[in-house]
């Protein structure tokens, strides 16, 4: 906090004892061909190398002292790795970009200071943005008779990337990550916002920590000055019916994370799901229902703030729509007031024709001649702890599952098929809520219940303890056995 709110921008500190033999020649000759394919034959190209810096904010001189030197921007930017992270610059620099591309692997690819480049800005800049833009997709078209291989999700993803560069706050431990999966894009960096989540969402306003940085990067054609940034990034996600970009704050240490997902805004899956557990009445739903319905099924929780990314309506409209889905059953809300959130409630309540025009019971996984009443299932035997309720765990109980779920909780990445085993062997004597599973797991309790507690559920691998109502708070899981 002391640091933002010095005048000076924290990248225009002038750095004593480093000189022009701390930068990366290499670099600097290699920004200036950027340079010129950007903005053409600029008056500032013919310019010696400290004459440049000094235009563009990597050399500076205190009028007040006299004295000159390169700045932490100028290092950052065109630095050598060993004089960037001098106790003096930027002990705390560090910058990674991961590939996540093969479940069976832990990173398909990844570029981070491993000593074999000069891992300034410039350069990580360089090498991961081909990298970065290959998971895009390239319609093909033509612009002036030539084919043209940028679209605007192309611009929403540099501009993203631009930002965690020139926001981050460098000396904040963590560095700045970048992380590609087959359906998003996450970019966090270290620092706060400098403008309110509400502010930025708005856009329209431009509050950049490291304003050398953004001057640097702009005359190569990367990042917005004028406070449109955010809005580019919308909109380059919208063209492509893509779900909104999801901005986070986390604290201590402080960090931003920008979430880019590559999905529908409400995916077949999502939207299949919701028939499942509500039935086929969810089709009468109007669209921004049906929307809070799938942001909650997607994304574990839904709000009124992150609804306003996603639709046009007023927030007023948007609070009446979500207390008449939750007054109907559809939503839960935690009643947290300004910061409510809600999630996929049980079902309906007060207007149940709307969603049983049949007469028949939603989701109901008791049908005749299923495995749930089959004797010999573990989920009866005499003795066992099946009919336990989902609550705490005794400290014996805590102790064998975690020991169960040592294979996936001791290991960053765990393979598909040996996640799924490990959950059947935990829920194999008791009801397990979602939240005990993915705590012994270690695992993100969302990410947990999409990808694996759904799905095995429908395939008849896992039983709800409350069928009637698949996504009560309190719902728990227990194994199905095999004959």
């Amino acid at each position: 906090m002391l640091a933002d709110a010095d005048p000076v921008p924290a990248d225009q500190r002038a750095l004593a004892g480093f000189t022009l033999d701390d930068l990366d020649a290499g670099s600097l000759t290699q920004y200036r061909q950027r340079f010129r394919a950007a903005k053409g034959e600029h008056a500032w190209l013919s310019l010696e190398d400290k004459e440049l810096l000094d235009r563009l904010g990597g050399w500076r001189r205190d009028r007040t002292t006299g004295t000159e030197g390169l700045t932490l921007a100028g290092l950052l930017m065109f630095g050598k790795d060993q004089a960037i992270r001098d106790p003096e610059a930027a002990p705390a620099y560090f910058v990674d970009y991961r590939e996540k591309l093969d479940p069976a692997t832990r990173w398909s690819d990844r570029v981070y200071p491993d000593g074999t480049w000069e891992a300034n800005l410039f350069q990580f800049y360089q090498r991961v943005w081909p990298k970065l833009s290959a998971g895009l997709p390239v319609p093909f078209q033509l612009e002036g008779g030539m084919r043209r291989d940028e679209t605007p999700v192309h611009e929403a993803l540099r501009e993203a990337f631009v930002n965690a560069l020139i926001h981050a706050d460098y000396s904040a431990p963590g560095g700045v990550v970048l992380e590609r999966y087959p359906d998003q894009f996450v970019l966090e960096n270290p620092g706060t916002l400098l403008v309110s989540l509400e502010q930025f969402r708005r856009g329209g306003v431009s509050e950049c920590r490291n304003k050398s940085l953004q001057k640097m990067f702009l005359m190569i054609g990367g990042g917005e000055q004028a406070g449109s940034g955010v809005d580019k990034i919308r909109a380059g996600w919208r063209s492509r019916h893509w779900r909104a970009p999801l901005i986070g704050t986390h604290p201590q240490p402080d960090r931003v994370r920008l979430t880019l997902p590559m999905v529908s805004l409400i995916p077949d899956a999502s939207l299949a799901h919701l028939r499942d557990v509500f039935g086929a009445g969810v089709d009468a739903l109007d669209p921004a229902e049906v929307q809070a319905l799938a942001t909650a099924e997607i994304e574990g929780v839904v709000s009124n703030a992150r609804l306003q990314e996603l639709l046009a309506d007023h927030p007023v409209d948007i609070t009446r729509m979500l207390t008449r889905l939750c007054e109907r059953g559809l939503l839960v809300s935690d009643n947290r007031r300004r910061w409510t959130t809600y999630r996929l409630g049980g079902g309906v309540t007060s207007a149940p024709s709307l969603f049983d025009e049949a007469g028949e019971k939603r989701n109901s996984l008791h049908k005749p001649g299923d495995l749930s009443h089959k004797p010999g299932d573990l989920s009866h035997k005499p003795g066992d702890l099946s009919h336990k309720p989902g609550g705490e765990l005794t400290p014996e109980e805590e102790k064998t599952l975690s020991n169960l779920a040592d294979r996936v909780s001791s290991s960053g990445r765990a393979k598909p098929e040996l996640v799924r085993r490990v959950i059947l062997e935990v829920c194999a004597q008791r009801y397990l809520t979602a939240d005990q599973i993915a705590r012994l797991l270690h695992r993100n309790v969302a990410g947990l219940r999409t990808r694996y507690l759904y799905p095995m559920t429908g395939e008849g691998l896992l039983r709800l303890r409350y069928p009637e109502s698949p996504n009560r708070p309190d719902q728990a899981y227990i194994s199905v056995a095999k004959e």
